[in-house]
């Protein structure tokens, strides 16, 4: 077992799960077929939390008791949280220019940018990994996080970081971008299965390691939305499924910390053997649980893409190709069904 999910919570943890699951899927179709839908979610809202978010820190400058017990505040100020947030609804921002092919999203030049924006993500939450491996140490160790939840950092973080590396060039044909007949979609043909996987295990791995009081959420939920809406009905448009998902759910966790860190719909992973330790309890650190999926996960990240490399430059080879300028996966279900999109 990967997670504390049992005894008089399991039901509103399980029902968390699915509220999560059923959430995303539905506000991913809101902001990709509805061109309303996606201004409201990635340009609007964004920009009213970010003034929601100024306030709170000149408040709390100021010494204001309702700002200084603000959740947002005691329990989402580190700077990975608002790196991803905006990274990601930078990333959706760019990808509806491109989809509708407005301003900037029309240039040729500009479909590189998913590239970007995703090689981005995956370095900050590379460097998030090599934080706590350097923290924790290598042979394994607690460590306090500015938002007062232990983290325990080792080996198993450096070998995910690694993994996310080489996950970055596992993105092949970076200008291989377009736009869906109806224009709901942005697609990106070349980026199949075979890398969802590869992202997916290492994404996991990386919410699990450092994010272990949300990994059940973030982890899970938030990375199965986009992944069932490609394979089933969005052929191509994972990239875009992921971010748009993922920018809702760094807003969501943003303002609602309390949700996933103190109510009863709260999990936490096995790492805690008890898990109502997970949070500061006057400097004692936590009593270890089960530390085999740290490693074994890891693991299983790191040689899953580091076999999708080897193989892309295997095809590239035979094929004589470029395999970030031109498609490598052409031969696969996946890519002939999103190209037919176009």
């Amino acid at each position: 077992m990967l997670f504390h999910i049992y005894g008089a919570n399991a039901g509103y943890q399980l029902l968390g799960w699915l509220l999560a699951f059923v959430g995303l899927v539905g506000l991913n179709e809101l902001g990709r077929r509805t061109k309303k839908g996606g201004i409201a979610l990635f340009f609007v809202l964004p920009i009213i939390l970010t003034i929601y978010f100024i306030v709170i820190y000149i408040a709390a400058a100021a010494g204001a008791s309702w700002a200084l017990n603000n959740q947002t505040y005691k329990w989402m100020n580190s700077w990975f949280h608002y790196a991803k947030l905006y990274a990601a609804t930078i990333g959706c921002i760019g990808f509806i220019l491109i989809k509708y092919k407005k301003s900037i999203g029309a240039k040729d030049w500009f479909k590189v940018f998913p590239f970007l924006i995703v090689a981005i993500n995956i370095l900050i939450a590379v460097g998030s990994d090599f934080e706590s491996c350097i923290k924790g140490g290598l042979t394994g160790g607690w460590w306090l996080s500015s938002e007062g939840v232990w983290l325990y950092g080792g080996w198993w973080n450096l070998l995910n970081g690694l993994a996310g590396l080489i996950n970055i060039f596992c993105m092949t044909s970076w200008w291989g971008i377009y736009s869906s007949k109806k224009g709901e979609d942005m697609l990106w043909p070349d980026m199949t299965w075979v890398y969802i996987l590869a992202y997916d295990v290492w994404n996991f791995q990386y919410t699990y390691l450092n994010l272990p009081n949300h990994s059940w959420y973030c982890g899970l939920a938030l990375l199965l939305a986009p992944t069932f809406a490609a394979v089933v009905y969005n052929k191509g448009g994972w990239i875009q499924n992921r971010a748009f998902t993922l920018s809702l759910w760094c807003m969501f966790a943003q303002i609602l910390p309390n949700f996933l860190d103190r109510s009863k719909f709260s999990v936490a992973s096995v790492i805690y053997q008890d898990p109502a330790m997970a949070y500061a309890r006057n400097g004692i650190a936590p009593v270890v649980g089960n530390v085999v999926p740290q490693g074994v996960i890891s693991i299983l990240a790191f040689l899953i893409n580091a076999f999708v490399l080897t193989y892309i430059i295997h095809r590239s080879v035979v094929e004589k190709i470029n395999p970030y300028k031109q498609d490598v996966f052409t031969f696969q279900k996946d890519y002939k069904d999103a190209m037919a999109r176009r």
